[in-house]
């Protein structure tokens, strides 16, 4: 099934002098009112809600405002998405890309320039898929979506022995299809919910066992090297995207493939996060920091920094080695009582 929802009024028009503009950083919408999901799937209103609505809807409009900035430093950090851009949102069902394709929507509003957003959903045939809920949702939002079937199911249950973690197979196909349907549909940029928290944990996965410094970045081009892939929740906390989920009611679709099966390394490396957090607050955020803050020549990758032709220079280089002293804004973030955090956006 195919469907292509044209927008409602005042949604994807084009502006000719706003898209003629230089890419800034995309502003918050914080004065904008908080609109909530439709009522697409029916579920238990949470106690919060119900006790003090007008302390849910304060709440819940402060999360937002820091979701959007937090989302438009990103894209202006990064130069995520730019004038004239056709932003492919894959949306799983999930917490993260309702969140995600929310957040873009509330902020392609106030962009000073044009782009365009189309929601894509892959229907992976899993027995039991309310097939219904995302068109309905996305049709009551008026954003232009399409729904590809692709029975990638039966193919993960065939080839993975059982057991054994599907969750590698499974996103290869699903990356196959996504990658085919932007083609199609001519998208520009292919918009993905990984969130800050998938960034540290995916960075501690290559540490520990590829043996590389490496994580999901905020954009860079696909592994077919045809399409620009970006990470607008780059600097989102997991738990605010869960938070935000929760107040804006979206009708959350459970993954049942393997039956909600997790990859146990990464779920170690979250819980291990977690604990450090709680022993330790300030740790992560300044792991998450360290990932913009790369010193080359102070590491061992002789394909980022040439070595053999370190020279002596006869002046002070601010990044030289101190041999035996001790680093004195290292020696300042570990004194007692002292936390270095610098969270982006927060």
């Amino acid at each position: 099934m195919i469907g292509i929802v044209p927008a409602g009024p005042g949604g994807l028009c084009y502006h000719p002098r706003l898209a003629a503009l230089p890419l800034p950083r995309i502003a918050a919408m914080d004065d904008a009112p908080l609109a909530r999901a439709p009522d697409v799937a029916a579920s238990a209103t949470p106690a919060a809600h119900a006790a003090d609505p007008r302390k849910a809807e304060f709440e819940a409009n402060k999360l937002r405002k820091r979701l959007r900035r937090q989302v438009g430093q990103a894209i202006g950090d990064y130069g995520l998405i730019s004038p004239g851009d056709r932003v492919m949102v894959c949306l799983s069902g999930g917490k993260d890309s309702y969140g995600l394709l929310d957040i873009l929507r509330s902020l392609q509003g106030r962009a000073p320039f044009h782009f365009d957003i189309v929601a894509v959903n892959l229907d992976q045939k899993q027995p039991g898929f309310p097939a219904d809920v995302l068109p309905r949702y996305l049709e009551g939002l008026g954003v232009p979506f399409r729904i590809a079937e692709q029975d990638t199911y039966s193919v993960v249950k065939r080839v993975v022995a059982a057991g054994a973690t599907m969750c590698s197979m499974c996103s290869r196909l699903r990356r196959g299809v996504l990658y085919r349907v932007a083609g199609e549909i001519g998208a520009t940029r292919i918009a993905l919910g990984h969130h800050r928290d998938d960034i540290l944990a995916t960075f501690f996965l290559n540490l520990f066992f590829g043996g590389k410094l490496k994580t999901m970045p905020p954009k860079l081009v696909s592994d077919d090297g045809r399409h620009v892939v970006i990470r607008p929740l780059a600097y989102v906390r997991e738990r605010d995207l869960v938070r935000y989920a929760d107040l804006m009611r979206f009708p959350i679709i459970p993954c049942n493939l393997c039956g909600s099966q997790e990859h146990l390394q990464r779920r170690q490396v979250a819980l291990m996060l977690r604990d450090w957090e709680r022993k330790f607050p300030g740790r992560t955020e300044s792991i998450y920091n360290a990932l913009a803050k790369v010193v080359p020549s102070h590491l061992m990758d002789r394909a980022l920094f040439d070595f053999a032709a370190v020279r002596a220079t006869g002046r002070a280089e601010p990044d030289g080695d101190i041999a035996f002293d001790v680093d004195t804004a290292l020696e300042r973030a570990t004194a007692p009582g002292v936390v270095a955090v610098d969270l982006p956006g927060a």
